[in-house]
């Protein structure tokens, strides 16, 4: 009888032990600032005004910006940050399929276009024959850039190969055009030695280009509002941490975070949550 209550008490005190711990390390998170992967874009200005309504909340917030497109994904994985806010579902799905990862899209961000953009040529000039064009060199985007060329008469696509395409399935290029691949987001740098360059709006602005002044444009298509719409990514177990969803509600429900955002983007911007 004596053993027996000796083991209740114990299994009580170690439930109640397991309890206060478990309280005490979601205590210490709420203590922690909520780190956010980027990389450099225009866009962030809008996060950073998400950030100031945060603090004003009692949530501290800190951006951490990354130059390349893998990074941000691998400190999300290894714990450096929280989540990160910067890729498409598409992106994220080929990083899982080949790092053997399980990072979750948690909820949707805004959604831009890709464009054809130009420092040497002029909303409605013809590209010349010859033209150097860069394009993203991941997978995903390298296939969006295709697709963009192909609608607009540029080059044409073996059949079927739709996002997954690469340059090795353009079967017509009648401008003998010349295709360079680049880092995505080192596409800004770039502009100077390409007669255009298919990339992200962002980018363009970051080039000093009119987000307006562009070539052409992919988002005609109402499925890619979604498709391509920037996510919040995080782990399974993070995407039940209450500061990043209580800062995913502060950024979805600001009036000032959508205002900046049409700022920035005018009218090639949604807001697909």
């Amino acid at each position: 009888m004596f053993l027996h209550r000796l083991l209740l008490n114990f299994t009580r005190y170690a439930a109640a032990a397991g309890l206060a711990a478990v309280c005490a390390g979601n205590a210490m998170a709420q203590d922690k600032p909520l780190r956010i992967g980027v990389i450099p874009s225009v866009a962030n200005a809008a996060t950073e005004l998400a950030i100031a309504q945060a603090k004003k909340e009692g949530l501290d917030v800190k951006l951490v910006e990354f130059n390349d497109w893998v990074l941000p994904n691998i400190a999300v994985a290894d714990g450096s940050v929280d989540a990160n806010f910067f890729q498409h579902e598409p992106f994220l799905e080929l990083f899982n399929q080949r790092r053997g990862a399980n990072l979750k899209p948690i909820a949707y961000g805004y959604s831009t276009t890709i464009g054809l953009f130009s420092k040497k040529l002029k909303k409605g000039d013809a590209v010349p024959a010859g033209a150097t064009i860069a394009v993203p060199n991941d997978p995903v985007n390298t296939g969006r850039a295709l697709l963009l060329l192909e609608s607009i008469g540029l080059i044409t696509l073996k059949p079927g190969v739709a996002h997954q395409a690469t340059l090795q399935d353009v079967v017509s290029n009648p401008k003998n055009l010349k295709f360079v691949q680049i880092e995505g987001s080192q596409s800004a740098r770039t502009f100077d030695d390409v007669t255009a360059s298919v990339t992200y709006t962002t980018f363009a602005k970051q080039a000093g280009l009119n987000e307006k002044d562009g070539l052409a444009f992919d988002n005609t298509d109402p499925a890619n509002v979604r498709r391509y719409a920037i996510r919040w990514v995080t782990t399974p177990a993070g995407a039940q941490d209450p500061r990043l969803l209580k800062f995913i509600a502060i950024y979805q429900n600001s009036a000032e975070v959508k205002a900046k955002l049409r700022s920035l983007y005018g009218d090639l911007i949604d807001f697909p949550w």
